[in-house]
């Protein structure tokens, strides 16, 4: 199963713009979707995640600008940008995971990620 995510671009400081993210086929299980991103010469970082029990997790930088919202009985998820920032371009990955106790990662998918470039 892989994970397709869509809406990447180029949009304008102060813009927006919506990602998505989708499985090419069924999750057995998941409790935690999430969108990372890298920039160039950066790594990964965790951008925005929400648990099944709808706990959201943001990056500081992205706080009140970016929003995630997912559906786990579908298993996608979407990632809100608002008013993004030059610095926010980076090619921008979903994630569907499942965990167990301790955090025990028992299942971990990844999209191809799609490239968000925030640039007048």
């Amino acid at each position: 199963v892989q994970l397709q995510a869509s809406g990447g671009g180029l949009v304008q400081p102060g813009g927006s713009l919506r990602l998505s993210c989708q499985p090419s086929g069924s999750i057995y299980a998941s409790n935690v979707l999430g969108w990372y991103r890298q920039a160039p010469g950066k790594q990964r970082e965790l951008v925005a995640s929400i648990t099944r029990g709808g706990v959201r997790n943001y990056a500081d930088s992205v706080k009140g600008r970016f929003t995630i919202s997912g559906d786990f009985t579908k298993n996608t998820v979407d990632l809100q940008m608002n008013s993004p920032r030059p610095e926010d371009t980076a090619v921008y990955y979903c994630n569907v995971r499942w965990t167990g106790p301790r955090s025990t990662v028992l299942a971990d998918y990844w999209g191809q990620g799609t490239l968000v470039t925030v640039s007048s």
